[in-house]
């Protein structure tokens, strides 16, 4: 489902949307009134992925991020965005970084998985499989962990056809029924929108039509109801109606996986949508069709506290972008990145940052103590 940010956020220099009036304010975050729109939208949608991933690779052409798979997943040069949009996509990145490798490292020896809701080109998977020292030369560095991705077809299909031609991608999947083996080669037998491995999992698959009533996907048997859980979603569940994305969120928290499975959710999306600032960006968004259908109802960091509790989830944290630059990012840090590029828009930077925000909610013990203590120092 869709991409793992929010789309050219460059769009919001344009200020003169402003004034529209409140009944088209209520119309962009609404949801598509037909058939036709909705396909049109779930179009719109898919095509959102594309930006995220020329916006991951400009903060990695100038430093911000280190990842050597971005390249994979863009076509033609890219474009460099933004300082602004670049930091953006810096804090992003590292913070929902930070909370997954607690999750991976806490008991390491335990096993676990992870699976990314709409997870589009996102290239979490690689980074983590290629994080630690390679001495066997073949990849496979978190044998502990399986991760698994759910997409639209169109996506799925897009995501794969990098990485089967690609070696710096494919020798990090184990090898498996849909990845025969780390090589390269032709194979017209491959499936070419679904993967299966041993160590990851890609899924084409519309997150709408999980329903608790009708049996769940064929693919599904590969997700373990058993095993500690992380699920993601960047700027994916915000794209669905407000019913349909609690009752994604459900269908795993309260239906697929028991509820002595240790499960965690982290959500990136936007808040506050109804400042001056927000409605820019809902207005500019809409005019390129993207429409935010939960902002107005998880619109705030209360509003998505109390989504993680309905949710299940016995504990939660959450904070700004604004908030996770200023208390999750140690000085000297700051420092190099503030030396990547000159930021001199401070005021739309702070305005932009408080108006995206990561929030996460966990059930269990013991392999969440990171994610608690990380809520308390966004507190503090």
């Amino acid at each position: 489902m869709a991409a793992p940010q929010i789309p050219n956020l460059k769009t919001l220099r344009n200020r003169t949307v402003i004034g529209r009036g409140k009944g088209r304010d209520n119309a962009e975050l609404s949801g598509p009134a037909s058939s036709e729109d909705k396909v049109s939208n779930d179009r719109i949608v898919q095509q959102t992925d594309q930006d995220a991933s020329v916006s991951r690779k400009s903060a990695v052409d100038l430093g911000y991020l280190d990842d050597p798979f971005a390249k994979y997943f863009v076509s033609g040069e890219g474009q460099r965005r933004f300082p602004i949009i670049n930091r953006g996509t810096y804090v992003r990145t590292k913070a929902i970084d930070n909370l997954v490798e607690t999750f991976v490292n806490n008991e390491p020896t335990t096993k676990k998985q992870i699976i990314s809701l709409g997870a589009g080109s996102d290239t979490r998977f690689f980074r983590l499989m290629s994080r630690t020292p390679d001495l066997t030369g073949i990849g496979y560095q978190r044998p502990n962990l399986v991760y698994h991705e759910i997409d639209f077809p169109e996506n799925t299909i897009e995501k794969l056809r990098p990485i089967h031609c690609t070696s710096d991608l494919c020798r990090h999947i184990k090898p498996g029924m849909g990845m025969h083996n780390s090589s390269c080669s032709e194979d017209d037998s491959r499936p070419v929108d679904t993967l299966y491995s041993e160590n990851y999992f890609v899924h084409p698959l519309d997150l709408r039509t999980l329903n608790p009533t009708t049996p769940a996907p064929i693919s599904f048997e590969d997700i373990k109801k058993d095993l500690p859980t992380l699920i993601i979603s960047e700027c994916c569940l915000v794209y669905l109606a407000p019913d349909a994305a609690d009752a994604v969120a459900q269908y795993f928290t309260k239906f697929f996986f028991p509820a002595s499975t240790p499960l965690g959710l982290i959500l990136y999306e936007p808040i506050n949508p109804l400042d001056a600032f927000g409605k820019v960006m809902v207005s500019n968004l809409a005019a390129r069709g993207i429409v935010l259908q939960t902002l107005r109802k998880y619109g705030s960091l209360e509003a998505q506290a109390a989504r993680m509790k309905m949710y299940g989830f016995e504990e939660t944290g959450g904070a700004t972008v604004n908030t996770l630059w200023s208390k999750g990012v140690d000085e000297k840090e700051k420092e190099r990145v503030a030396g990547l590029e000159m930021v001199d828009e401070v005021e739309e930077w702070e305005l932009l940052a408080e108006h995206y925000c990561v929030s996460w909610g966990w059930r269990g013990h013991g392999i969440w103590q990171g994610w608690k203590d990380m809520a308390k120092e966004m507190e503090m």
